[in-house]
């Protein structure tokens, strides 16, 4: 499970928060309310390294995201899905090739690095690791902005997860 997987399940307003335009009012409430910048956050979370009091402050950033989301009127979902529409309508309008070839070269960047490393044919290096990672959210995105997001997929599987089995 990764670690936004893990804020989901903690804090999902902040978790979908991540996933939008206000991407930032997010990170800041999880900096501010762990004192640690976003980095160690998500080095902390891998790591499985989160004591009580650290789960306790994450779902008080939530609790307080709720209320700061809520005065201003925002929804982080409806902005995600509100961005994204918005990115394929100038896509359409402007019929440029560039969002193509940089999806192009993402996608060929991304699974040449994997292979590589599953082959050996590269040196592993953490310079290489980094730019893995970079390139695996990049892809993602790229997935998301072409097809539509899992986001609907991720909640129905949560409700298969939570629901109860049929007694017969």
């Amino acid at each position: 499970m990764g670690w936004l997987d893990t804020i989901e399940k903690l804090a999902p307003t902040v978790a979908s928060a991540l996933g939008s335009p206000v991407a930032g009012m997010a990170v800041s409430a999880l900096e501010s309310a762990l004192g640690m910048s976003g980095d160690d956050i998500q080095k902390t979370v891998e790591e499985n390294k989160l004591t009580g009091e650290q789960v306790a402050a994450i779902q008080t950033a939530e609790i307080n995201l709720k209320a700061q989301a809520q005065q201003l009127g925002l929804n982080f979902e409806t902005l995600a899905v509100q961005d994204r529409k918005s990115a394929r309508d100038m896509q359409a309008q402007t019929k440029s090739i560039i969002p193509g070839v940089l999806a192009i070269g993402v996608t060929i960047g991304f699974f040449a690095i994997l292979v590589g490393l599953m082959t050996d044919s590269v040196t592993k290096s953490d310079a290489l690791l980094l730019m893995l990672g970079s390139l695996g959210t990049a892809w993602t995105a790229i997935v998301s902005f072409y097809f539509g997001s899992n986001h609907t997929s991720q909640d129905k599987d949560t409700m298969l997860y939570n629901s109860q089995p049929a007694n017969k």
